[in-house]
């Protein structure tokens, strides 16, 4: 993959790469798209959140427990 940026982010990734003690540019790239990843990936999980506490309730625990255990005492055949 080759990537093509204007000197001035070029200066500023070489600053970062000698500032944070990265050992080349590939890794501070790497570890850009890392951190980027996972944020992705909390955004995600806040979506997911928002939509469960937006949805309609459930069936209460004590009710869905009980059928659960009929059906593990009488399993259909």
């Amino acid at each position: 993959m080759n990537i093509s940026l204007p000197d001035t982010l070029k200066s500023f990734i070489d600053e970062r790469v000698k500032a944070r003690g990265y050992g080349s540019h590939s890794e501070y790239l790497r570890d850009l798209v890392r951190k980027d990843a996972i944020e992705a990936d909390k955004e995600k999980m806040r979506g997911l959140i928002i939509d469960g506490l937006n949805s309609p309730l459930g069936r209460p625990w004590a009710e869905t427990k009980t059928e659960l255990l009929k059906r593990a005492k009488n399993p259909p055949e």
